[in-house]
């Protein structure tokens, strides 16, 4: 039960990782094409209402009800919280947003391509079923009367959701992105790789910058307490979120000879989520490696994605797919032993940690591919041609910027005199 100061920290935590929506609303408006991104914050919005809605209707009863032998809980759907307990309801509010962020990580994936309607369907899936099914495997019995999930008595362990939240949001990413194909003119035989140029990297930084600092909340909010722990789980947090910058933004470099800005901002995101599942079991130090690490992989996998020509608009496999597999394994390998609390050694922890990314994987890539390759045979998920082209905010939503609409009336005047 959460009770008293407690109460009030997990409430502060859930405004932190809800300020995380703001963040990636920044960082994927910026990183994507101006003709585009009214679209992308108004589905970042909107990802926001619907997994809300949905995890509250089904998916908070299916991660943390009545476990049925570990795999899926049975009771809690659409609950009435001004008849539960405050902890009940704080705790809700809590897990939601956790929800919200493994969600929205689709959206800037498959940027500038996707029917509006048809994401808000992938947002309902992921939200209901493929998030919270997942969840309950790992941390249902962080809800005392639900049960244990079957990972969690193997002795998995993913304190802040590297696994849970991250690698399952970018697995069911990778799969929605195989099935949408990458943006026009991304990837063609005389070209090669085209560089889409973002509109706008100084508003990228600061979504980076508002997801620094909900994930202070994210990670310390875990705990369910403000208790001594808790400063040691911030401190490893910033620290591997600063050096995993440092490390790709340096990698970049030294491999183009030049600085590239969204490597700096997706080499922070990679070190914090790298020591998201063991910030609260590591050393600072071991922080420190685990987010230089995690930096390392965005770029290295940012490169292989490119050769394999899958288009991810904005970076957020390697960041949150990479980068999350990595800090699982790392918190078998550098987790202190008694505060991770399982029983096992050394080796058996790696060993259930390399399970735990395995089932994950086969989950939600094979869920999220079957689901969604079945909804885009009903209702095709990608706009026309012609609409990427105009771009999804007049295409999608009927809107330009002031900008456009002043050159567009320019242009149908023809030229003066």
């Amino acid at each position: 039960m959460i009770e008293g100061i407690d109460l009030l920290w997990v409430v502060i935590a859930s405004a932190l990782v809800f300020l995380m929506q703001a963040g990636f609303l920044c960082l994927e408006t910026g990183m994507t094409r101006s003709k585009n991104n009214i679209n992308v914050a108004i589905k970042n919005f909107c990802d926001f209402c619907i997994a809300v809605l949905a995890f509250w209707a089904v998916g908070f009863g299916l991660m943390f009800g009545l476990s049925y032998q570990g795999w899926v809980g049975l009771d809690l759907f659409a609950l009435d919280f001004a008849a539960t307990t405050s902890s009940l309801a704080v705790f809700f509010l809590f897990q939601v947003m956790f929800c919200v962020t493994s969600v929205t990580i689709l959206s800037g994936i498959v940027a500038e391509r996707m029917k509006f309607g048809a994401y808000l369907f992938v947002a309902f899936v992921v939200a209901g079923i493929l998030y919270p099914v997942a969840g309950h495997w790992s941390w249902s019995g962080r809800w005392e009367v639900a049960g244990s999930g079957w990972l969690a008595e193997l002795g998995f362990v993913d304190f802040a959701g590297s696994t849970v939240v991250h690698s399952v949001g970018g697995w069911a990413g990778l799969a929605l992105v195989l099935i949408v194909g990458p943006r026009l003119g991304r990837f063609n035989q005389e070209s090669g790789n085209r560089a889409i140029t973002p509109s706008n990297m100084p508003t990228a930084a600061l979504g980076a910058i508002l997801l620094f600092i909900g994930w202070l909340g994210f990670n310390g909010g875990n705990t369910l307490a403000l208790d001594d722990t808790v400063p040691a789980i911030l401190i490893n947090t910033v620290v591997g979120g600063c050096i995993g910058a440092i490390s790709a933004g340096g990698l970049s470099y030294a491999v183009n000879q030049r600085l590239d800005a969204d490597q700096f901002i997706n080499g922070a995101l990679g070190g914090l989520v790298a020591v998201t599942a063991n910030c609260f079991a590591v050393s600072t130090g071991s922080a420190a490696l685990i987010g230089l690490v995690g930096g390392m992989i965005v770029v290295f996998l940012g490169r292989i994605l490119e050769a394999l020509e899958i288009d991810d608009a904005v970076g957020a496999i390697p960041v949150h797919l990479g980068a999350g597999i990595w800090g699982t394994l790392a918190t078998g390998l550098y987790g202190d032993l008694e505060r991770l609390g399982t029983g096992l050694s050394r080796l058996e922890q790696v060993a259930v940690q390399g399970l735990g990314v395995v089932v994950y994987g086969i989950w939600a890539f094979g869920l999220a591919f079957l689901v969604f390759y079945a909804g885009n045979a009903v209702v095709r998920f990608r706009v026309s041609e012609k609409a990427e082209i105009a771009g999804l905010n007049i295409s999608e939503l009927g809107l330009q910027h002031e900008s456009e609409l002043q050159a567009s009336t320019t242009l149908s005047k023809g030229p003066s005199g």
